[in-house]
């Protein structure tokens, strides 16, 4: 859930019509909240006292994955051209 709310915070302006969202990095923006989230899961879970956690949220990052791709496939599939 920490995820989902990290990832919406950090890219709110990404679909609003304003000049940060016309420029270059609106794009990779996207992705900037799920590699903080990829590389501090990691530095926890080589840690042996933090290793649960890290591998906890190693675990939330594909969870995410899965879930946010069902939502966009889903969203997709009920669209109509």
């Amino acid at each position: 859930m920490a995820l989902y709310i990290l990832y919406l915070w950090a890219t709110i302006g990404v679909g609003a019509p304003n000049s940060w969202a016309t420029s270059i990095l609106a794009g990779p923006a996207a992705f900037v909240p799920i590699a903080v989230y990829l590389g501090l899961g990691i530095a926890l879970a080589v840690r042996p006292g933090t290793a649960r956690t890290g591998a906890g949220m190693l675990i939330g990052l594909g969870i995410f994955l899965l879930l946010g791709g069902g939502l966009c496939v889903g969203a997709l599939a009920q669209t109509r051209i």
